[in-house]
């Protein structure tokens, strides 16, 4: 594994002719990644580094352990918070040193990181204003190293060995431990005790970073003085081109890798990656992208990542990367177009003009070349660079025009034609001839648009896609000093005339639009669809390769697809995580350099690929369960453990991770709903909700762009019935339900009592509601009754009075009409006296007065307080008044009321004259119906 970045220098080198290995290499970069503190929010500075067995990296930290499980950073912090200078992980536990404190973090049974303290091992005053800044594993031991002391953990004990001067540095090597002081040089320790092994004085106040074994022997490197070769107890300084550039970056920390590969990290200036012998591999500094300068501490990992820990940031370097980069992050370069070996060297087309690597390999800017580069192109030994001023020929790292068309864009070999070239420019077509030792340019007149896209469908036809819109099939002349026709085919199929562009693949004249991929189909003279290369490349895909090459490189989304015409099987790819959004959109190139290495455009600087090597196709890691929270709170588990949910709290979040999982993704399927389909997890942290009561296995996986995947990763869990679906609940729901049988027949029984006693009292009430009635019925007929016998009674004595007042009036009328035939036979009568006498008598009898008052009774008895009412309301009237009244109201006429009343009918009508006027009725009103009525 660690060979793979070796090999692609060696094919670098190789093609890259005069370059010296040592300067190529220090120049060029393997794959690296940067964490800001804004990615893992904690503090700035990072003094240790260790990965654990499961992948998962620790980090000591400013503000405590930072802990990164391949995708995601965490902090956990002391309980007295201060700085962690020293980190171990080591078996299950996560060792770590800090100022008066040292201990070690476990997960606990949920998942979570838990701090034990082993300081209370021993007095506090024994490691007063001690810091531990180096932990290391010693069989079945672990040592804390302070700059005062060396403490010794092992079964729950620690032991404390004192050092005379300062401790610099402890190291295992071979079984043994070296102990480093300032001026005391190197000790042995052995049962506890320090013991002297090299007294150099070299050695003296001299710092020293690290002790490892180098061929049998041992190397010894110093911050400032270099490195040392211990050989026949002597030291003797290691004659290496690293050496001198350590002692003036301060070395800092070291690793030395199982294939001799040496990595030294240095205060000044970054990380340097050498072989066996010290000869530079290559650099990362801030000058090439690097965060920070200062490395702090160092770790490479089992799957060869170079973990540094920065005074400002983490880095990550993939020492396995088969693919290289040039980077300049100073601005000078820009962004790059194209780049291009030439006789040995590297030049490099960008916005800012055109560079080459010197044999020192410094970025050089050609004079005069400021501007826009489009292009460059080896043609019969000469290199051309189309430019946004016009075309150039490059001599000697100079520039000559040749041709003064504006934009060189794209220039292409007319087929069969050894010297003949046409080039696409801002301005139409341009030819280019070769005749000696020069060049003949001539602009063909038509068209007169800016082409970017020139190929040939064969020697006298050629097909041009204009830079923005359309596409053009022309011809040429046969002595190619002109252009015959241009036939414009936007109505002739083109799906999308926009972005268009051409190709030729094998003998097909192919197009990229917007809307998919077409090709020329020369029996119609039409443009139709290619499902073909729509399947195979997809319609969102273009080739960004040259036409020349075997080996297409395909931009498709975010990733870069490299595939063959001779090797259908063959296939690379590259995500996006090497881009970091570098590509120069829709002007990405890839160049080729040799046979397997390609160069890849991107913004300040360019990649060299490795097309024999796929450094994709690495093993994915399987995904791990990291936590489990039903309903928020977090729960224990292990990997065998059947998890039991109960139904209430049936809301539950599953965390994964997987080591070196920073470019992948996660997809999860649950096998009891859809075991065929995958999702993807869009977090790291899966949530189900409100799931039904039963058993639920989920599948985990780590992918990626490419489709590569990992091995599944399973949790089983139950959700737990409702208590109402359990033997309790049924026997509880049937204890309810003959309860509430019970209570509703006792109820009912109830319900039927009172219905009865309600009833009973309803009969009962209406019984006497019934007697009532006919109580009631039985009165009213009996008021009716008397009512009747009233009426008939009040009938009768109506009757009577009216018999009595006509007996009256007859006998009245009889008397008057006595009288009358009396005084006609006045002269009949002697005796006056005795006439006058009878005639008195018979006005006596008229007008008696017990006739009346029975009269006056028996009108009483018919009419009700009738005289009490008319005298009350009109006390003027008289005797004889209420007499007429009583009269009237029965109805008598004026001829019937006269004999009553003893006077002539003209008398009667006078004094019913005077009788209305008393009663103040007005001439309209008639008495006789005001009287019937009055009561």
């Amino acid at each position: 594994m660690q060979l793979k970045f070796i090999e692609v220098f060696v094919f670098v080198v190789l093609f890259f002719g005069t370059l010296s290995l040592p300067t190529l290499q220090a120049q060029y970069s393997p794959y690296f990644q940067n964490y800001s503190l804004s990615e893992f929010n904690a503090g700035n500075q990072n003094w240790g580094v260790s990965q654990a067995d499961d992948g998962k990296l620790y980090v000591a930290n400013n503000n405590g352990l930072l802990v990164f499980d391949g995708m995601n950073w965490s902090l956990n912090e002391l309980p007295n918070k201060t700085t962690i200078r020293s980190v171990l992980a080591h078996k299950d536990r996560v060792y770590i040193g800090s100022y008066e404190e040292f201990g070690f973090w476990k997960r606990n049974s949920k998942g979570k990181l838990d701090y034990t303290s082993l300081s209370h091992l021993m007095d506090k005053h024994d490691f007063l204003n001690e810091e531990f800044w180096q932990i290391i594993a010693f069989k079945d031991a672990i040592i804390f190293r302070s700059f005062l002391n060396v403490y010794l953990y092992k079964d729950n004990k620690i032991t404390r060995v004192k050092a005379p001067t300062s401790v610099l540095s402890c190291d295992v090597v071979n079984d043994t431990i070296y102990v480093s002081t300032l001026k005391s040089g190197i000790f042995i320790l052995e049962n506890n005790e320090l013991k002297p092994y090299i007294n150099d004085d070299v050695m003296f106040d001299t710092k020293v970073v690290s002790i490892n074994d180098f061929k049998g022997h041992l190397l010894v490197l110093t911050s400032l003085k270099g490195c040392f070769i211990y050989k026949n107890k002597k030291l003797t300084p290691w004659s290496t081109e690293i050496n001198d550039i350590i002692k003036d970056h301060q070395l800092n920390s070291f690793s030395m890798l199982n294939n001799g590969m040496l990595i030294f990290g240095t205060i000044k200036n970054g990380v340097y990656v050498t072989d066996k012998d010290g000869k530079i591999l290559f650099h990362i500094s801030k000058e090439n992208g690097l965060i920070n300068n200062t490395v702090l501490d160092q770790y490479v990992s089992d799957a060869n990542e170079l973990w540094l820990g920065l005074d400002n940031g983490i880095a990550s370097v993939n020492l396995n990367s088969p693919h290289t980069f040039y980077n300049d992050l100073t601005g000078k370069l820009g962004a790059v177009y194209d780049v291009i070996l030439h006789k040995g060297t590297i030049y490099i087309g960008s916005n800012t003009g055109l560079f080459y690597l010197d044999k020192s390999h410094n970025l050089q800017f050609i004079e005069d070349s400021q501007g826009q580069v489009w292009e460059l192109k080896e043609i019969n030994g000469d290199l051309f660079c189309g430019h946004n001023n016009g075309t150039y020929l490059i001599e000697n790292n100079k520039l000559k025009l040749i041709s003064p068309e504006t934009g060189g864009w794209d220039i292409k070999k007319v087929p069969e034609q050894n010297h003949l070239y046409m080039q696409g420019a801002y301005t139409g077509i341009v030819k280019f001839e070769a005749t000696g030792q020069t060049w003949d340019v001539k602009h063909l007149g038509r068209p007169t648009m800016p082409i970017r896209f020139l190929v040939f469908e064969d020697t006298h036809t050629a097909w041009a896609a204009h830079a923005y819109k359309g596409i053009y099939k022309i011809t040429y002349a046969a002595s190619y000093d002109s252009i015959t026709e241009v036939k414009d085919y936007a109505g002739k199929g083109i799906k999308s005339d926009y972005n268009v562009r051409v190709y030729k693949l094998k003998s097909d004249i192919c197009f990229k639009t917007n809307n998919g991929w077409q090709k020329y189909e020369p029996l119609l003279d039409s443009i139709v669809p290619y499902e073909l290369l729509n399947d195979s490349f997809s319609k969102n895909a273009y080739i960004i390769s040259e036409d020349d090459s075997d080996i297409l490189a395909i931009k498709n989304k975010d990733i870069i697809e490299f595939k063959s015409f001779s090797n259908p099987d063959y296939h690379l790819t590259l995500s996006d995580k090497y881009f970091k959004k570098r590509l120069i959109v829709g002007y990405e190139r890839t160049s080729k350099i040799n046979d397997s290495i390609y160069a890849l455009n991107l913004n300040d600087g360019f990649m060299l690929i490795n097309t024999r090597k796929n450094s994709e196709a690495s093993k994915i890691e399987r995904p791990m369960i990291e936590l489990i929270e039903v309903d928020k709170e977090l729960i224990a588990f292990t990997p065998s453990q059947k998890i039991e949910i109960p139904y209430k709290n049936r809301n539950i979040s599953i965390s994964v991770s997987s080591a070196n999982s920073r470019n992948h993704f996660f997809e999860y399927s649950i096998v009891n709903l859809d075991p065929s389909h995958w999702y993807r997890l869009e977090k790291e942290t899966l949530e189900l909700s409100n799931l039904s009561n039963g058993d639920y296995t989920i599948l985990f996986r780590t992918s990626n762009n490419l489709g590569t995947v990992s091995p599944s990763t399973s949790l089983a869990f139950t959700v737990l019935p409702p208590w109402y679906k359990t033997t309790k609940g049924f026997i509880l729901f049937l204890a309810i339900a003959l309860l509430v049988t019970f209570v509703i027949y006792a109820l009912h029984k109830r319900k039927v009592s009172k219905e009865q006693a309600y009833l009973k009292i309803q009969f009962e009430k209406e019984q006497k509601e019934l007697l009532k009635e006919k109580t009631k019925e039985n009165d009213r007929k009996i008021v009716e009754l008397k009512n009747e016998a009233l009426k008939n009674e009040v009938k009768l004595k109506s009757k009577q009075l009216a018999n009595t007042a006509m007996a009256l009036v007859k006998k009245n009328e009889a008397l008057l009409e006595l009288k009358s035939e009396l005084l006609q036979n006045k002269s009949g009568f002697e005796n006056p006296f005795s006439f006058k006498k009878l005639i008195k008598k018979v006005d006596h009898t008229i007008g008696h007065k017990d006739e009346w008052e029975i009269f006056e009774y028996n009108f009483n008895q018919v009419h009700e307080e009738f005289f009490n009412e008319l005298k009350s309301k009109f006390p003027q009237l008289t005797h004889k008044d209420l007499k007429i009244c009583a009269y009237i109201k029965m109805n008598l006429t004026t001829k019937e009321i006269a004999p009553l009343l003893n006077i002539s009918t003209r008398g009667v009508e006078t004094q019913r004259y005077r009788l209305k006027r008393k009663l103040n009725l007005d001439s309209d009103k008639n008495l006789v119906d005001y009287l019937a009525n009055f009561k």
